[in-house]
């Protein structure tokens, strides 16, 4: 275990015996590690000194209630739980004068090993495996002379740095948040949103298991043992914690074990919990596709404005399924066709209009209402009043599962453009800010396992992200089309008239009962939450077509709109394709990256770099289709429109070929920032098209590429420079300007907004600070007028040609603007990742066409100004100087972190606490959250 002793917990216990808590506290003092034999040895590291890696705000995510105290009252942290946020908000203002002997500043030294002068502690768990803590960061060095051991290992460590964040997840992964946490409106939510995704009953989870078993061969067999031993080391330290009263004082705050007596207990974990977690995973992170009910909703609204043909041709035209001018990650020219749009669909299974209602969730609510009222506690334990009401806004973000995920990029160059002769990589996962972070770090080394990097906590029995001893590989989401809407023919069993809310459906012809999953939970009160006593039943039904998520009529006959995932109930077939990825003697070169990366299911684009070479791959489970069906609307439940060889029984079907999925192998440099993957490999969701923010990394590094000799540190810049970027500012304000440039500009509040945003554009179109901790941006004006701008502008030049209804549906199907203080965005406020989701692209193009430009895949219509320049111009113009008249405090109107008008932090990122530490805000920066840095010099 971690020391954490010293003076400032006895500070802490001072304070506390002040306040009050003296008898609840003094007990549970953390204990200092065992002596243990020094560190072992480093396993062999080809990249000598030269790779690196981040992960604020630090390694350690455990915190005794000593601790969260001392955080809540001095403002303290534990050790090694913020060490990794400062470097990692310093890099977005010194990244100009970055040099490779300077990256360590900004990041830590990834190499195998601790030097043993940099040594902290060294703890022997059990005979066969040494976990060894670095004094910089903390991270745990998990060495195993067995396999077994190793991975017991790594259950521990995790434990010792996650433990609560685990059993959170584990809890949301059952949907059971609000019966382990608490009430909070925030916790209902969250645990809704999953449970609508990925219900399961604990049959589903064994299954999982006994899949493998089955499906897996012999590396399925050693992923379970391994993953057994996982839940062994987790297992082993909560129990010792719990005994020596060092465990996360979560469990006191939210009512598991009293403060006092030590009453209470940590549940153990079973493998089943890990399949759990394993879910929650895929859900956030490795799913794409669906939506297609909204989709439908929206093509509908344009066929009823335009007439069908004519509507529909401006569906596809916002649609960008297949856009010309969008970025791709392969840009080599060759063809991945997968998900287009078929000549003649068959199949398609549009409601009728006014018909469509979501399906309900919540039933038999009681209570839980906010309220000051609280369950009394007897004294002692009444002085933790101080702690009351921390997790009334909930343990999770509301909106985890709601919002959309901005997540990861990545930046390769092959070693034929570097400085060096060796590939260069910059990339990571950006997996949003939270405290303690999702992922957590970790070296393994044992038998068949070499690694070092993230791992999402609780699933950590390998390394997921990071590197080997000569090689690294990073991900970002790809989100392609894995995600079927079916309508099922609602029947009755009786024979009679079916109603749009019977609960039977027909299957190849026979009338068959919908399964009901069902999860009931009831809180009360704790010391950190204050949500009155309460209960609630969710409810989803499932059809060998899926999950239910809505209902509606086509032609008058009530059917059920089903949701059908490729991963689900697959969840955990993954960890095959990770195991590989740690496995020295597997991968050795690009190919035999490529088949590991084959077995991962998650929709990922997968990079990987060693001193040689560089490649890229697609993961995901691809259905195979029936012919000429259109993913992107719903089908009609006919066995004829089913996924090939569907096997309703366990989720199976026909699959892509590993062939058929995008992939490359030394292509002079990849980019991704979750933009379109390749040519005809058709994207899910709309605004995949001329304008995306994979343009801030491909217009970057090409331009390094094309000058040559690139080094870590100028990747590094293009990454971070990009990461201060306003889309908008760069790639549609010239096009903005050249419109309202085209007649001289007489009013002079609009002439001088002009001159403010083009001076601003030349600079570089940035938000970044003036200088380290001023708070204040280069051009303030600008950027305020750019974000009170944006949405009218929008408005201003596509409402009155698509009118209210089409308008309205196509902002559901893409939120027109997500800007680091657009709080009504699609990931939120403060939550770092920018710029992904908005009508960038339409707006884009139909200027150029306004302007008489080269436009490849235009919208089907012109709309600014109803396609007459001089109307554009005066719409522009009316609506930036509205936008030149908002005030500060009307563009940043404030929240629970900021105060009206204050510009760099509305756009500041600030974590999510999960537990009951909290950290300081950090300016904004759109990169990943988990990042490496590397350059191999040598290979095996």
């Amino acid at each position: 275990m971690r020391p954490k002793t010293g003076r400032l917990t006895r500070t802490v216990i001072a304070a506390a015996a002040v306040l009050g808590l003296g008898a609840a506290l003094a007990a549970p003092l953390p204990q200092p590690a065992q002596a243990a034999p020094a560190a072992p040895a480093a396993a062999t590291d080809y990249c000598q000194g030269q790779c690196a890696d981040i992960l604020p705000p630090g390694a350690n995510g455990n915190a005794t209630l000593v601790e969260i105290l001392g955080n809540k009252v001095f403002g303290t942290h534990p050790e090694h739980s913020t060490d990794q946020l400062g470097p990692y908000n310093d890099l977005a203002g010194a990244y100009p004068t970055l040099t490779d002997d300077k990256l360590t500043s900004f990041f830590n030294d990834s190499s195998f090993g601790v030097p043993a002068d940099q040594v902290a502690s060294v703890t022997k768990p059990r005979d066969d495996v040494t976990i060894t803590r670095d004094k910089k960061t903390g991270v745990p060095h998990i060495q195993g002379t067995t396999r077994e051991g190793t991975e017991f290992g790594a259950g521990y460590a995790a434990a010792q740095d996650r433990l609560w964040l685990m059993d959170l997840f584990r809890h949301v992964g059952r949907g059971e948040l609000t019966s382990f946490a608490g009430g909070a409106p925030a916790n209902q939510g969250l645990e809704q949103d999953f449970f609508r995704q990925a219900p399961y009953k604990e049959e589903d989870y064994q299954a999982q298991i006994d899949f493998i078993l089955a499906h897996g061969g012999e590396r399925g067999k050693q992923a379970l043992a391994d993953a057994q031993s996982y839940v062994d080391g987790i297992n082993a330290y909560a129990k010792k914690a719990k005994d020596g009263r060092y465990f996360p004082g979560e469990y006191v705050l939210t009512g598991h074990i009293d403060a006092i007596t030590n009453a209470g207990e940590i549940q153990p974990f079973k493998l089943t919990d890990l399949i759990a977690l394993a879910s929650v995973v895929g859900a956030l992170f490795g799913n794409g596709g669906g939506g297609e009910v909204q989709g439908a909703l929206s093509l509908l609204a344009a066929q009823q404005k335009y007439g069908l043909a004519e509507g529909t041709k401006v569906w596809e035209s916002f649609r960008q399924r297949n856009d010309p001018e969008a970025v791709q990650t392969l840009h080599d020219g060759k063809s991945f066709p997968y998900g287009g749009k078929p000549a003649d669909a068959k199949g398609t299974a549009m409601p009728d209009r006014g018909s469509v209602t979501p399906e309900q969730l919540v039933y038999d609510r009681e209570g839980g209402a906010t309220t000051k009222d609280r369950v009394k506690v007897k004294a002692p334990t009444r002085s933790l009043e101080k702690l009351r009401g921390i997790y009334d806004n909930g343990v999770l973000p509301r909106d985890l599962f709601s919002r959309k995920k901005g997540m990861s990029n990545a930046l390769v160059v092959s070693g034929k453009y570097t400085a060096s002769g060796h590939p260069v990589a910059v990339f990571g996962p950006q997996t949003g800010y939270f405290a303690p972070q999702l992922l957590m770090l970790q070296e393994l080394q044992g038998p068949g396992i070499s690694a070092r990097g993230a791992s999402f906590a609780g699933v950590g029995m390998y390394v997921q992200l990071g590197r080997g001893q000569d090689y690294a590989w990073s991900a970002t989401t790809s989100g392609q089309d894995i995600t079927d809407t079916y309508a099922v023919e609602l029947c009755s069993p009786d024979g009679g008239t079916p109603t749009k809310d019977a609960t039977y459906y027909r299957y190849h012809g026979d009338c068959l009962p919908m399964e009901k999953l069902e999860r009931r939970n009831a809180w009360k009160p704790t010391v950190a939450d204050s949500t009155a006593a309460g209960s609630y039943r969710l409810q989803v039904y499932r059809t060998t077509y899926g999950l239910v998520t809505h209902r509606a009529t086509i032609g008058g006959k009530p059917v059920a709109y089903t949701s059908l995932r490729a991963t689900y109930r697959h969840e955990a077939d993954s960890i095959i394709g990770f195991q590989m990825l740690n496995d020295p003697g597997h991968v050795k070169d690009p190919k035999s990256f490529q088949t590991a990366a084959q077995n991962i299911n998650y929709t990922f684009n997968w990079f990987y770099a060693d001193s040689k070479q560089t490649a890229y791959y697609n993961s995901g489970l691809n259905p195979a289709r029936a012919e000429d069906i259109d993913s992107s609307l719903p089908v009609t439940a006919e066995p004829a429109y089913e996924w090939r060889d569907f096997k309703p029984s366990d989720n199976t079907a026909a699959y892509t070929p590993p062939a058929e999925h995008p992939q490359s192998i030394d292509q002079d440099y990849y980019i991704s920032w979750n933009n379109k993957l390749a040519k005809d490999y058709a994207v899910s969701g709309f605004g995949n098209g001329s304008v995306h923010r994979g343009n801030l990394l491909e217009d970057r590094v090409r331009a390094l590429v094309e000058k040559g000799g690139v080094t870590r540190a100028a990747l590094t810049r293009a990454m971070a420079e990009a990461a201060v970027t306003d889309l908008r500012g760069e790639d549609v304000l010239p096009e903005l300007l050249k419109v309202v440039r085209s007649k001289p500009i007489d009013d002079p509040k609009a002439a001088t907004a002009v001159e403010q945003l083009e001076s601003w554009r030349s600079a570089g179109a940035q938000r970044k600070e003036t200088s380290a901790g001023s708070h204040t941006y280069g051009h303030p004006d600008a950027v305020r007028i750019m974000d009170a701008w944006w949405p009218l502008l929008v408005e201003s030049a596509f409402k009155p040609g698509l009118g209210s209804e089409l308008y309205d549906a196509l902002k559901a199907n893409l939120p027109i603007d997500e800007s680091p203080s657009a709080g009504h965005g699609p990931t939120g406020s403060h939550a770092g990742s920018s710029f992904q989701y908005g009508w960038w692209s339409y707006v884009d193009k139909d200027l150029r066409k306004l302007l008489g430009e080269d436009v490849k895949g235009p919208l089907a219509a012109s709309y600014c100004g109803g396609g007459d320049l001089t109307s554009c111009r005066d719409a522009l113009l009316t609506t930036l100087k509205q936008a030149a008249a908002k005030p500060a405090t009307e563009v940043y109107p404030g929240d629970a972190s900021c105060k009206a008008g204050e510009q760099w932090c509305a756009d500041a990122i600030i974590h999510r606490a999960v537990g009951g530490i909290g950290h300081d805000t950090i300016s904004w920066q759109n990169r990943p959250t988990y990042q490496q840095v590397v350059e191999f010099p040598a290979h095996r």
